[in-house]
C-alpha cells in the first residue's frame, strides 16, 4: 500500500470531489461516496491490498504519511 503522497494534482481532484458533491442532499452525498469507493475499488482489484486500505483507513489505524484534509 502506497503510504506517500501520489497525486498528479490532489488539489484538483479534491476540488472535483467537493464540487461533485455540490447541491446534493447528505443521503445523495453518501450515496454519491459509495459508488466512487466502488468504482475506485474496482480499478485498483486487489482485495488484500483494499484490506489494508480499510485497515488505513479506520479510526485508530495504522499511521500513514498521506495527509488527507477535510
Amino acid at each position: 500500500m502506497k503510504t506517500t503522497l501520489n497525486f498528479q494534482d490532489a488539489d484538483a481532484f479534491y476540488e472535483s470531489l467537493l464540487d461533485a458533491h455540490q447541491g446534493l442532499s447528505r443521503e445523495q452525498s453518501e450515496l454519491l461516496n459509495a459508488r466512487l469507493i466502488l468504482l475506485m475499488a474496482n480499478q485498483l482489484g486487489n482485495t488484500q491490498l483494499l484490506r489494508e486500505c480499510i485497515a488505513a483507513a479506520r479510526p485508530g489505524g495504522p499511521e500513514t504519511s498521506v495527509v488527507l484534509h477535510a
